[in-house]
């Protein structure tokens, strides 16, 4: 027999893998050319050259013990290089003894919670959001505690945070650019939540979680939050920036200006190893060091990003066009977002329902896919359009 708490997981499952599996169902009964499918954030594009080129010179030129253990933060060399990256992108100097490296966004967000949190504490969750962050606070037997953004715009409420916090409160995640609404924090919400927070005695955490940090539209670029808060801890991976979902690459850093700095490090560090990680993967911390200002062409998916709104709106429905990541946010036409979903699959198109982001009434597409698939949704889209009777262009 498994544990309660995992038969539990198991039944609940995940929205969005399971549109994924449905997909791989239809795509073999239809043809993979006659299924739109934008259930899931797997980037499509390869990895930038640099990686690669990278990659083969490691293996043509091994250096001793390159595959072997590390200091349970990772390498010096590569936590240098991290450093100096954080640094360069803002006004505010890091220490490599500040950065963890990981496996992936997920293991730096896992390691963090399990060196922050006692049981029955409490995480404060900004609806919509990426619907795993439940599964980790709950992973070290911590509470989410979920509240709504405003919706529209989808940013963070300060009154609506401040009704929240209680003395158990020990973290509020935040995601800029948001999965899944694209929304990007401007620098007068990351002040307020830091006035917001520094105004307790307690002291609570703000996890940033990055990966779509890169990943901005119309010659924007994100605020770099360690210049405007103060108790941070940035969880980042490289899965999205560098089309590296597979190789778990990541990092944990603490903001220079935090409270426990010098003890919330370590026990990052102790917390990345006793989960089981131990170190993040040896070959990868040494490709992404000479990759540290290399992305994948960001103009490729702002051009899917205008092609999908355009197909979207034109048939309709009402969506806020994202400033980063590679979603899109929709407004479900009927108030139950599962059943909604079920007619789209009556046409071949997956979405995933808003109610898996803890945001009912609306539904995610992801447009990091091949520009024939959302060219091709247009059909579908309009389907779905004249089902509800929206008023397409």
């Amino acid at each position: 027999m498994i544990s309660k708490r995992m038969s539990e997981k198991l039944n609940a499952g995940s929205m969005i893998r399971k549109m994924f599996e449905e997909g791989n169902r239809l795509k073999k009964i239809f043809g993979e050319e006659n299924i739109f499918d934008f259930s899931i954030g797997n980037p499509d594009l390869e990895p930038p050259a640099e990686v690669t080129l990278e990659l083969m010179n490691l293996i043509n030129h091994p250096t001793p013990g390159m595959h072997g253990y590390m200091s349970n933060n990772g390498y010096l060399s590569t936590r240098n290089a991290v450093a100096d990256k954080l640094t360069r992108s803002g006004n505010t100097t890091f220490s490599p003894d500040a950065i963890c490296m990981t496996v992936g966004a997920a293991g730096a967000m896992n390691a963090t919670l399990r060196a922050i949190l006692d049981p029955d504490d409490e995480v404060i969750l900004l609806a919509p959001f990426f619907m795993e962050y439940r599964q980790y606070i709950d992973n070290h037997f911590g509470k989410a505690v979920i509240v709504a953004t405003d919706e529209g715009s989808f940013l963070p409420n300060i009154d609506r945070i401040a009704a929240a916090i209680t003395p158990r409160t020990k973290a509020i995640i935040i995601n800029s650019p948001n999965n899944p609404s694209g929304t990007m924090y401007p620098v007068s919400t990351l002040e307020s939540i830091n006035n917001l927070v520094n105004s307790y005695e307690q002291v609570i955490h703000i996890i940033s979680d990055e990966p779509y940090r890169e990943l901005v539209y119309d010659g924007q670029s994100v605020p770099p939050t360690q210049d405007y808060i103060d108790n941070l801890i940035i969880c980042y991976s490289w899965s999205k920036s560098l089309s590296l979902p597979g190789e778990r690459i990541g990092y944990t850093a603490v903001g220079p200006r935090h409270p426990d700095l010098d003890v919330l490090s370590p026990a990052i560090a102790m917390a990345n190893r006793i989960l089981g990680s131990v170190n993040a993967p040896a070959l990868f911390q040494k490709v992404i060091e000479k990759a540290m200002d290399v992305k994948v062409d960001v103009a490729l998916y702002e051009n899917r990003r205008n092609l999908l709104y355009d197909i979207v709106t034109s048939a309709g429905f009402s969506c806020r066009k994202p400033q980063g990541a590679f979603y899109l946010f929709v407004k479900s036409p009927e108030p139950d977002d599962m059943a909604f979903s079920q007619v789209c699959a009556q046409h071949n198109l997956l979405v995933v329902p808003g109610s898996a982001f803890a945001m009912p009434g609306y539904f995610r597409l992801a447009f990091c896919v091949a520009e024939s698939t959302i060219k091709g949704s247009s059909i579908a889209f309009t389907a779905v359009s004249k089902h509800y009777g929206l008023n397409a262009q």
